[in-house]
């Protein structure tokens, strides 16, 4: 029996064959899924490369914030002259800080190694307040660690609370064409009274305590407040005076000029007794303290704190919103 052609409707063609080509839509569907999957490995690829970003920056942050904190005096040479940098103005938020300063102080002495603690100051001054709490944790320490001698090496300026820490220490060297003294208080301000007078405007200033708009700019100064603040700058400066007397001793010449505010060379307060000789910080290292390695104890501000200073405190605040977002992001990745 013979079997009978088979039909072309009745053939079976596979569906690769080229009489059944895939349909537009199945196309467009596996273009679709290919390019899902595309995105979703460049996707893990940024995922990954911004979490070894991330990693590398928290990296470096913390080995800047390590060698702010800890100063680089780590892993240094064995006996050493240790040094405390002071420099700009002494402020409670600045570099040359009561916390930073006092901070490096006490490292330096803990350190076995340490044979001597030079102070190299270029400061012009600043709060009395931070520069009272140097000077009396420089007394504290020399107490405690009678055997380690402390010395301030000036080099620009020495000036005012500059002074007023520098003369807690042993000595006190500066060169020649230092500037030096400044003993003294001041308390400034502007009043803009007879200028709101010309301009029309009235001052709307309502207070409860007779002084509590003491030395406002913009009201009259009465002969009572003006008192008071000339007594309290007094007792400041009396304070000023009792520490450096007490510093110094018998080495102060009687010199009424030497409390009046005024400043001096580096040679002339040799003179005068307010400094004992001249010399810079290697000398002292080498000559005086007779260890010649020096090792800098001093506390420098990091990275971000710089940034943060420079940015001011509301663009600091953004910057580090914008790294939380960004760590949140990657976390719900």
């Amino acid at each position: 029996m013979n079997d009978a052609p088979s039909s072309p409707s009745g053939s079976s063609a596979s569906p690769s064959s080229p009489a059944n080509p895939p349909s537009s839509e199945r196309l467009i569907l596996e273009r679709v899924l290919l390019a899902t999957v595309e995105e979703q490995r460049r996707a893990r690829r940024w995922k990954i490369f911004f979490r070894f970003a991330w990693m590398a920056l928290v990296l470096v942050a913390a080995l800047l914030w390590y060698k702010g904190a800890a100063g680089p005096h780590l892993g240094g040479p064995g006996r050493h002259t240790a040094l405390v940098d002071i420099r700009g103005l002494i402020d409670s938020e600045g570099e040359a800080s009561a916390e930073n300063i006092v901070d490096s102080l006490r490292a330096a002495f803990l350190d076995p190694r340490t044979a001597g603690v030079v102070i190299r100051i270029s400061s012009p001054g600043g709060s009395p307040v931070q520069s009272g709490i140097i000077h009396q944790e420089i007394l504290r320490l020399r107490g405690k660690h009678p055997d380690t001698p402390v010395h301030a090496v000036v080099e620009e300026v020495c000036a005012s609370g500059g002074y007023y820490i520098a003369a807690a220490a042993d000595r006190i060297y500066v060169d020649q064409a230092s500037l030096i003294g400044s003993i003294g208080v001041l308390m400034d301000g502007f009043g803009f009274v007879d200028t709101m007078k010309k301009l029309g405007v009235e001052r709307r200033l309502l207070t409860a305590g007779d002084n509590k708009a003491f030395l406002d700019s913009f009201s009259p100064a009465s002969p009572q407040q003006r008192e008071h603040a000339q007594k309290m700058l007094n007792e400041i400066h009396q304070q000023f005076i009792d520490a450096v007397k007490s510093g110094r001793g018998e080495r102060l010449k009687d010199d009424p000029q030497i409390f009046s505010g005024q400043v001096w060379t580096g040679a002339r307060s040799v003179e005068l007794g307010l400094a004992d000789g001249l010399g810079s910080l290697t000398y002292v290292a080498r000559e005086v303290v007779q260890a010649e390695d020096i090792v800098d104890f001093s506390r420098h501000e990091n990275l971000a704190d710089r940034l943060a200073r420079r940015l001011g405190a509301q663009a600091a605040q953004s910057l580090a919103l914008a790294v939380r977002s960004l760590t949140e992001t990657l976390r719900l990745r």
